[in-house]
């Protein structure tokens, strides 16, 4: 028998006009082999691209939507799943959760719908602790304290715009610690920010997968460019230099219900 989970993500919503994410959302079950399947159907997915990155390892499903995972996972680390149609997937694995056949379900794209980056990013400075947050799976080198990318919105929708980041590894914030994510003890961070055409929307405490985070409607440029910007957090107990925390991210992309 498969089972579908989902939990839910918890937004907590300040006066100043940006969220604090403390939440994730994860789709994912067990079943008799590794699958990937349609959400709403439940059919099966074939050649749906199913990747771990810090592995380096790539594998493509059947025609039952079947996958195996040919890499050791000592740690937690992302596995990424992208089918055309689909939604970009994220999903932080580790020894546990793939100690038994995993099934996962995918949702269509709408037309409204704007993939905005699938590839993987290190930001920071290549400057940490072998204690922080999943960062025995880093293996991308940083880009700098931040990531920005433009992208167009052409149509024009009345619902509402959330962006959505696949998933996030390495937030070493307080929450982050008291939560046993990040084992450093005689420090943490402020959180990752992120700005949507340089407006602050949101502060990550937790590192986790598809992190919903609210646009607010006036913000966004129908029929033009749009920017979004993260920034990592900084180590708030290092005042002889700045100590950035280093992060790891996938699959940007902004959805409206």
């Amino acid at each position: 028998m498969r089972i579908l989970i989902s939990l839910l993500i918890v937004l907590s919503v300040f006066q100043c006009g940006f969220c604090a994410i403390n939440g994730n959302v994860e789709k994912n079950g067990y079943g008799d082999a590794n699958q990937v399947i349609d959400s709403a159907s439940g059919n099966p997915i074939d050649r749906a691209k199913v990747t771990l990155p810090a592995k380096g390892y790539q594998t493509t499903t059947d025609s039952q939507g079947r996958f195996e995972l040919g890499a050791k996972i000592n740690s937690p680390t992302i596995m990424s799943v992208d089918k055309d149609g689909y939604k970009p997937f994220s999903l932080t694995v580790d020894q546990n959760t793939v100690s038994k056949p995993l099934v996962i379900g995918i949702e269509k794209t709408n037309p409204h719908d704007i993939i905005i980056d699938k590839d993987m990013y290190h930001i920071g400075d290549d400057n940490y602790s072998e204690k922080s947050a999943n960062a025995s799976e880093f293996r991308v080198k940083a880009i700098g304290p931040s990531y920005t990318k433009n992208f167009p919105i052409n149509g024009k929708t009345d619902g509402q715009l959330c962006l959505v980041i696949g998933s996030i590894i390495g937030i070493d914030t307080k929450m982050a610690r008291d939560m046993g994510q990040s084992k450093v003890t005689t420090a943490y961070a402020a959180p990752p920010e992120v700005y949507f055409n340089g407006n602050k929307i949101a502060e990550i405490q937790l590192n986790g997968d598809n992190q919903q985070i609210k646009i607010p409607r006036n913000l966004v440029k129908f029929g033009a460019n749009n920017q979004v910007t993260i920034k990592c957090g900084k180590n708030l107990f290092q005042m002889a230099y700045i100590d950035y925390d280093d992060i790891e991210f996938m699959n940007l992309y902004i959805e409206s219900d």
